[in-house]
């Protein structure tokens, strides 16, 4: 076994899986399933840059005694596909336009007659932390399957991200007519409304909250123009929270973040 998946909470033995998904079996995927044999809500997650899907598997285990099922996924060139080009900043655009495509894959995947049903796809999420939360924002501006969706630590405002006069926390920018392709706060028109779970340290020093918040608001208005709910789009913040660039977890609300986001999910899945 390898180190990282040695690294698992004991309470994933026997019920974690490490498999490949994928039209050409190219997506690494960690499986966890509350018993692998009746069909289970699933959540499909994206982790951030430079990380892997083995990362803060506490979530996983909050999800599997909730009774759903997990499907984690190496972003391109992370992880068991590990590129270290991919990890450097001005690559990120390169990695969302591959892993937008592959979440489709992913979906396809779990409905092989191998799994044997035990992923309902009717009960179907969708999120991710960081970069994965971008991608998953951006994906949700196209018809999907998902039922709700859970992102940390993001932003659907990629042009305010990279703009040269921007935050550019880490001393880059990217061209706008690069951005906007994958840019979900371009692409609203066709954001179909859905519960979703926002959750930020207002000192994020990685992402902004000034530019997420302003996309919320924007998706607020969306949802209000259609006719949704507004209130199936929830914020919750916290002012600092000790975490590593108050952007990596959620430092000592860690807890707390993790049973927020369990709860909304067993609200929405189950």
């Amino acid at each position: 076994m390898l180190d990282r998946f040695a690294k698992l909470p004991s309470s994933l033995d026997g019920k974690a899986r490490t498999v490949r998904l994928g039209l050409h079996g190219q997506i690494p995927a960690l499986l966890v399933h509350p018993n692998w044999v009746s069909p289970a809500p699933t959540m499909i997650w994206l982790h951030g840059r430079t990380a892997s899907k083995e990362l803060d598997a506490g979530r996983y285990v909050r999800w599997m005694k909730a009774g759903i099922a997990a499907c984690a996924i190496d972003l391109p060139g992370h992880g068991e596909r590990k590129d270290h080009r991919a990890n450097l900043p001005n690559h990120t655009l390169e990695v969302l336009q591959a892993v937008l495509p592959e979440i489709d894959e992913v979906v396809e995947s779990l409905a092989d007659p191998i799994w044997q049903n035990v992923f309902d796809l009717d009960r179907l999420g969708l999120g991710g932390m960081s970069l994965g939360g971008m991608a998953t924002l951006r994906r949700l501006c196209e018809p999907h399957p998902f039922r709700c969706a859970a992102v940390e630590s993001t932003t659907g405002d990629l042009t305010g991200l990279y703009r040269p006069d921007g935050p550019r926390p880490w001393g880059m920018s990217f061209p706008v007519e690069e951005v906007a392709p994958f840019d979900p706060s371009q692409h609203l028109r066709t954001f179909q409304p859905l519960p979703l779970l926002a959750l930020h340290s207002e000192a994020d020093h990685i992402v902004p909250f000034a530019l997420q918040r302003g996309f919320m608001t924007q998706l607020r208005s969306h949802y209000e123009e259609l006719g949704a709910d507004p209130n199936l789009l929830m914020l919750h913040t916290w002012p600092t929270t000790g975490a590593p660039e108050e952007h990596s977890g959620f430092g000592r609300f860690g807890n707390e973040a993790k049973n927020l986001q369990s709860n909304f999910l067993s609200r929405h899945l189950r």
